[in-house]
């Protein structure tokens, strides 16, 4: 009888196969079907067993209207036949290495991972999860699913596929059986060592106006504050704290979650921050020592005077003074983002500041620290390869943007802080 090998793989792999489909030549020329892969990919993985509808994917993803019918708009059948056969195309020339195989099986919108088959010492059984002893470990209180897919061996020697769901996982799990990379713990350590969990404080700004109508900033020159709305925030913000929710499970930390209208100094004096969001929305930034290489500010001349900006206080040879993304009244295909690590108001703590011009510069930044190669890229310029060695930083990242989704983040310009 042949050996059956398992082999178990995380969210974090079956992601960074995401976004290596999507920098591939078949793919990073279609936004839409890159918008699709990443929608469908987070799905799959996060809602395990729960269905898409059409519908769903067309408004969601596709920017069909309220109306969409499927039954006489055949756009989802067509774009996901056109993504089956590009992630074909992929795997049977850019990625004929690739050991993990991202599909769309006939019939449904979940994608499924799995790798190849053995090329010697009979088939393989793959697990997507983070624990290894399902059956031992009591059911988790944390919302974050996984999907589980099971490849077996027949008694018989026919292979078949069974799909196993998995929705959810405990802390125990993912610090006992997913190993957690040395960059994580090198980046995160000043925030793993604190008396309390840290704060994660995400933007929501003042708006006045209706939903239904139009919504716009407030303007303190002419609004009154009794019609202030201070309870909206961007889709980057909310993908954001999944993300860092995801990364402080690996490292067996729980984090403290609160909108930046709720925040005060108060929490801040002892404890450990990470702000998402510009100081534009999340105004507690404005109250505390912030950024000094890398500021955002609002333009007061020339031909985009009013439009926020990330100001480079002290320019290199070859850099530029002013970084602005899209304008803003053309869909947004550029952004930039700040990432910056400062002493706490008390010396002991830390704040990390994760900001893009837009929310989904936010959400670049956020997805840039809570990626191991990404991280490993930024404490390589910083030259620190030991936990206890980050020294206070801000670094500036170049966000390509295809349809509301980050596709691609560059880091550009890294500053040490004394």
């Amino acid at each position: 009888m042949a050996v059956t090998h398992t082999f178990a793989i995380g969210r974090e792999q079956c992601f960074q196969q995401i976004d290596k489909l999507i920098k591939s030549h078949s793919l990073h020329t279609s936004e839409s079907l890159c918008k699709l892969l990443r929608y469908l990919a987070e799905h799959s993985l996060d809602h395990p067993g729960v269905a898409l509808k059409e519908y769903q994917i067309a408004t969601e993803v596709l920017g069909r209207p309220a109306g969409f019918d499927p039954q006489s708009d055949s756009t989802v059948r067509v774009q996901a036949g056109r993504l089956r056969v590009k992630l074909a195309e992929y795997y049977a020339h850019e990625g004929t290495d690739d050991p993990i195989v991202v599909e769309i099986p006939k019939g449904s919108y979940a994608l499924t991972f799995h790798l190849r088959a053995a090329k010697a010492g009979g088939p393989a059984t793959l697990i997507l999860e983070s624990g290894a002893k399902r059956a031992e470990t009591p059911p988790s209180t944390r919302g974050w699913a996984i999907a589980v897919v099971v490849l077996s061996v027949l008694l018989a020697a026919t292979l078949s596929t069974t799909a196993l769901l998995l929705s959810q996982r405990t802390r125990t799990q993912a610090a006992t059986s997913q190993p957690v990379p040395a960059a994580y713990q090198i980046f995160w350590n000043r925030f793993l060592t604190g008396p309390q969990q840290p704060w994660v404080i995400f933007s929501n700004g003042s708006f006045v106006g209706r939903p239904e109508t139009g919504m716009r900033y407030f303007n303190a020159a002419s609004d009154t504050r009794a019609f202030i709305l201070d309870h909206y925030t961007g889709v980057g913000e909310v993908l954001a704290i999944h993300q860092l929710d995801r990364v402080f499970n690996l490292l067996n930390r729980s984090i403290r979650v609160k909108r930046g209208a709720l925040f005060s100094l108060d929490d801040a004096k002892n404890n450990d921050l990470i702000f998402v969001g510009s100081p534009s929305e999340n105004l507690t930034l404005l109250d505390i020592p912030g950024t000094q290489e890398f500021i955002f500010q609002r333009l007061d001349s020339g031909p985009r005077k009013g439009d926020l900006a990330v100001i480079n206080v002290h320019p290199q040879p070859s850099e530029p003074k002013t970084f602005l993304g899209t304008p803003p009244n053309q869909p947004t295909t550029e952004d930039y983002a700040v990432v910056s690590l400062l002493p706490g108001l008390d010396p002991s703590r830390s704040i990390l500041i994760l900001a893009g011009d837009t929310t989904f510069g936010t959400q670049a930044a956020v997805e840039y620290v809570c990626r191991e190669d990404s991280v490993k890229e930024l404490l390589q310029r910083l030259k620190v390869s030991n936990p206890g060695d980050l020294k206070p930083f801000e670094a500036l990242l170049h966000v390509k943007i295809a349809h509301g989704v980050p596709v691609t983040t560059d880091l550009i310009a890294v500053r040490s802080r004394d």
